[in-house]
């Protein structure tokens, strides 16, 4: 057996150990499904030559991570395409706002709007690397950058108050923020939500939200192959069902959820974290929905069709109103649609002249229903004859989404519900939320700090923790990615 065992390949794990590995020890990762790679895979799910995405699609931290910029992807040669707008959010009659790489011409698309816009995102803009250090950080320790913290923090608090719309005159500018801000499916007024919007907005003026050549399986594939070069190696089709086979190992990672934790370990866990991983609670969840296309996307709105991702729900108010069906368990008439057409930088992911495109929409937690219907009517509805260019769908409700990822629970892909008190103390309310009461057991999946994304990060501060307490190990992660020799205390 290795010295550390890493359960689950999602990005998460892979960070845990690949870091792991660079210190030296050796590092045998398990994962359940035949594909590696967790939230970041890539498959033919609809006709041959047509390769979706199978969770993740767009990735505003691929570029931004803490992790990512010191492992480098492209230095591993992951091809990352940069659309010219980040994010589209079009509205009815013919018009959108478009998050443009540039600032500045997002501002000037804004109208008397625009300075606004600039007035919210230009400082975060400006110290984006100090805004992204902050948003992955274990959420434990104070900000390194007591400036940004307050300029994020007094944003933070505008936009998740009634005073949100005070800035805006007009319906463009807050629906396109609102649009990012739902990711979180969750109330867009609500702290969680506006703290990704934030984010994710700043990003998107800063670099972009790449789209990696060929599909998201880049990635992980990208982290595998250093794995396997450092001399790691991964297991696929092995699911884990008893703690005992990882006993011998000085150290276990379990980039899963707190269920899986809870189902694999069992009775080794005492009664009273037992009981508070279980009140864990998991949050809306998604249909996802792909289709392969004989042409792009018809956008009535002029822009559209240079964006990566799309937010198709309407209006700021039309946002609010469906996730609010959402978290009473219903379904909206008009839900909440993520959209990606990676075909606007990537022609390799379908047939010459066709295309692939990319959707999932909110729905209550445990949804069986195929809502692919209501989905094309959302697109139809920004972009008249979609329906005609459909050659096939492939529709995954919901409810089935844990075949594809036992980390989400009932389909909700944030790996558990982004209420505040789950974003600060995920999975539990401790100072190391990462330890386990089993020594030399962590938690290192988005179900702890920061949260949900394809960036690393949990993986990197479980790691950390690991190392220290386990193999003496005091070089920090971020070095080690750098090539420094490990260090013991």
């Amino acid at each position: 057996m290795a010295e550390v065992v890493v359960v689950g390949s999602g990005p998460n794990g892979l960070a845990a150990a690949v870091i792991a590995a660079r210190a030296g020890l050796s590092v045998r990762v398990l994962e359940a499904q035949d594909q590696p790679g967790g939230g970041s895979r890539t498959a033919e799910l609809t006709l041959p030559g047509f390769h979706h995405d199978v969770c993740a699609g767009a990735h505003p931290m691929a570029l931004a991570s803490p992790f990512f910029r010191a492992f480098d992807l492209t230095a591993h040669g992951v091809d990352l395409l940069t659309p010219t707008i980040s994010y589209a959010h079009p509205l009815d009659g013919g018009i959108a706002g478009l998050a443009w790489r540039n600032l500045e011409s997002t501002v000037a698309d804004l109208g008397r709007d625009g300075p606004a816009w600039r007035e919210l995102f230009g400082p975060l803009v400006q110290h984006w690397p100090e805004v992204v250090d902050l948003a992955m950080s274990d959420l434990r320790h104070p900000p390194l950058r007591i400036p940004t913290a307050v300029r994020f923090g007094l944003r933070l608090l505008e936009q998740g108050s009634p005073l949100w719309n005070n800035r805006f005159h007009d319906e463009v500018a807050p629906a396109l923020l609102t649009g990012v801000a739902t990711h979180a499916i969750t109330q867009p007024r609500a702290l969680p939500a506006v703290g990704a919007a934030l984010l994710l907005g700043t990003l998107a003026h800063a670099g972009g939200w790449v789209i990696p050549r060929g599909g998201s399986q880049a990635i992980p594939n990208a982290m595998i192959a250093e794995l396997e070069r450092l001399g790691g190696e991964i297991v696929t089709g092995h699911r884990v069902d008893d703690f005992a086979e990882l006993a011998t190992a000085r150290a276990v990672l379990f980039d899963t959820s707190p269920a899986e934790l809870l189902r694999v370990a069992g009775d080794r866990l005492p009664p009273r974290y037992r009981n508070s991983l279980g009140r864990f609670r998991y949050g809306g969840a998604a249909c996802k929905v792909d289709f392969a296309l004989s042409g792009p996307v018809p956008w009535t709105a002029p822009g559209c069709e240079l964006a990566g991702t799309l937010h198709l729900v309407g209006t700021r108010a039309e946002a609010m109103h469906a996730e609010r069906r959402i978290a009473a368990g219903e379904f909206a008439e008009r839900p909440y649609v993520l959209a990606i057409q990676p075909g606007v930088v990537d022609t390799t992911r379908a047939p010459e002249g066709k295309h692939t495109f990319y959707t999932y929409a909110h729905v209550p937690n445990g949804s069986d229903r195929d809502i692919s219907e209501a989905v094309i009517a959302q697109v139809e509805r920004f972009a008249p004859g979609f329906r005609d260019l459909i050659l096939a769908k492939h529709v995954t409700p919901a409810a089935f989404l844990p075949a594809h990822n036992a980390n989400y629970i009932g389909g909700d892909i944030s790996a558990g519900a982004m209420t505040l008190r789950q974003t600060a103390f995920r999975p539990l309310a401790r100072w190391n939320p990462y330890s386990t009461p089993i020594p030399g057991t962590y938690l290192c999946s988005s179900s702890t700090p920061p949260g949900p994304g394809v960036h690393g990060m949990p993986g990197l501060h479980a790691t950390r923790h690991m190392l220290r307490t386990r193999f003496g190990i005091v070089t920090e992660p971020l070095d080690l990615l750098r090539g420094a020799a490990p260090a013991y205390h």
